[in-house]
């Protein structure tokens, strides 16, 4: 189990640092990483999308504290991660965004769901 709490901190510290940036920086963020830099007012979205990655980085670190307990949680970050490797996959292979760009996130991705998937917290047979 302390593994699995381990890899859910960092998870936690890579939301965090993500919606950290993409709160106070987030088009001088996508210029850092190499993406095209959208227009001023994409950063209200960007915004937004800043409080998703902060709660559910703050959130990772209390369902650390207790993994079993949270295991809807724990799916849920799978599916985004999933979500993420299929996203990064697709506009990778229709050219869209260059693997210099998306290797690293891809990569991360496909580790952070083999491993909450290979630790995540096996539910318990319904007592009938």
């Amino acid at each position: 189990m302390r593994k699995l709490q381990i890899i859910l901190i960092i998870i936690g510290i890579v939301q965090v640092i993500l919606g950290l940036f993409y709160l106070f920086a987030p088009l001088q963020f996508l210029a850092m990483m190499g993406h095209s830099v959208p227009p001023a007012d994409t950063a209200y979205p960007l915004g937004m999308l800043a409080a998703r990655f902060l709660a559910y980085g703050v959130g990772l670190f209390v369902i650390a504290r207790a993994p079993a307990k949270h295991l809807f949680w724990i799916n849920n970050m799978i599916l985004i991660q999933l979500i993420d490797l299929a996203v990064g996959v697709y506009y990778t292979v229709s050219g869209v965004v260059g693997l210099q760009h998306s290797g690293f996130p891809m990569f991360n991705a496909t580790l952070f769901i083999l491993l909450l998937w290979l630790w995540r917290p096996k539910m318990a047979p319904k007592q009938i």
